[in-house]
Protein backbone atom coordinates (compact mmCIF):
# COMPACT_ATOMS: atom_id res chain seq x y z
CA UNK A 1 0.00 0.00 0.00
CA UNK A 2 2.46 2.37 1.46
CA UNK A 3 5.21 1.38 0.22
CA UNK A 4 7.72 2.12 -2.16
CA UNK A 5 8.35 -0.30 -4.99
CA UNK A 6 11.51 -1.29 -7.04
CA UNK A 7 10.13 0.41 -9.76
CA UNK A 8 9.60 3.81 -7.86
CA UNK A 9 13.35 3.52 -6.62
CA UNK A 10 15.02 2.63 -10.06
CA UNK A 11 12.84 5.61 -11.55
CA UNK A 12 14.34 7.88 -8.69
CA UNK A 13 17.68 7.19 -9.35
CA UNK A 14 17.51 7.26 -12.72
CA UNK A 15 16.41 10.91 -12.69
CA UNK A 16 18.64 11.48 -9.88
CA UNK A 17 21.62 10.37 -12.37
CA UNK A 18 20.15 13.17 -15.31
CA UNK A 19 20.01 16.07 -13.30
CA UNK A 20 23.52 15.54 -11.50
CA UNK A 21 25.21 13.57 -14.24
CA UNK A 22 27.45 10.56 -13.30
CA UNK A 23 30.80 12.97 -12.95
CA UNK A 24 29.07 14.42 -9.12
CA UNK A 25 27.74 11.75 -8.10
CA UNK A 26 31.07 9.82 -8.31
CA UNK A 27 32.94 12.52 -6.64
CA UNK A 28 30.23 13.00 -4.20
CA UNK A 29 30.24 9.36 -3.70
CA UNK A 30 34.49 9.35 -3.26
CA UNK A 31 34.33 12.33 -0.53
CA UNK A 32 31.15 10.74 1.25
CA UNK A 33 33.76 7.75 1.59
CA UNK A 34 36.83 9.39 2.27
CA UNK A 35 34.71 11.42 5.44
CA UNK A 36 33.98 8.08 6.46
CA UNK A 37 37.48 6.34 6.61
CA UNK A 38 38.67 10.00 8.22
CA UNK A 39 35.68 9.50 10.56
CA UNK A 40 36.97 5.83 11.55
CA UNK A 41 40.65 6.41 11.43
CA UNK A 42 40.34 9.75 14.24
CA UNK A 43 37.96 7.54 16.21
CA UNK A 44 40.41 4.50 16.02
CA UNK A 45 43.17 6.81 17.32
CA UNK A 46 41.53 8.16 19.53
CA UNK A 47 40.55 4.59 21.27
CA UNK A 48 44.50 4.24 20.83
CA UNK A 49 45.37 6.97 22.86
CA UNK A 50 42.77 6.31 25.39
CA UNK A 51 44.05 2.64 26.10
CA UNK A 52 47.60 4.40 25.82
CA UNK A 53 46.86 6.84 28.67
CA UNK A 54 45.24 4.28 30.85
CA UNK A 55 48.07 1.68 30.77
CA UNK A 56 50.21 4.21 31.46
CA UNK A 57 47.82 5.18 34.60
CA UNK A 58 47.80 1.31 34.98
CA UNK A 59 51.75 1.12 35.44
CA UNK A 60 52.69 3.41 38.23
CA UNK A 61 49.66 1.94 40.44
CA UNK A 62 51.93 -1.44 39.64
CA UNK A 63 55.29 -0.06 40.62
CA UNK A 64 53.58 1.21 43.89
CA UNK A 65 52.25 -2.18 44.41
CA UNK A 66 55.86 -3.51 44.17
CA UNK A 67 57.54 -1.24 45.92
CA UNK A 68 55.50 -1.28 49.01
CA UNK A 69 56.29 -5.39 48.41
CA UNK A 70 59.12 -5.00 48.46
CA UNK A 71 59.17 -2.51 51.70
CA UNK A 72 57.04 -5.50 53.20
CA UNK A 73 59.80 -8.41 52.50
CA UNK A 74 62.64 -5.64 54.02
CA UNK A 75 60.55 -5.49 56.83
CA UNK A 76 60.23 -8.47 57.78
CA UNK A 77 63.68 -9.35 56.97
CA UNK A 78 64.76 -6.78 59.68
CA UNK A 79 62.77 -8.12 62.09
CA UNK A 80 63.83 -11.62 61.43
CA UNK A 81 67.92 -9.77 61.90
CA UNK A 82 66.91 -7.96 64.81
CA UNK A 83 65.28 -10.94 66.57
CA UNK A 84 68.46 -13.30 65.63
CA UNK A 85 70.56 -10.44 67.53
CA UNK A 86 68.64 -10.37 70.28
CA UNK A 87 68.38 -13.89 71.09
CA UNK A 88 72.49 -14.12 70.26
CA UNK A 89 73.22 -11.80 72.68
Amino acid sequence: MGGISIWQLLIIALIVVLLFGTKKLRSLGGDLGGAVKGFKNAMSSEEEKKALEENATDKPAADTAKVTETAKVAETAEKKAESKGKEQA
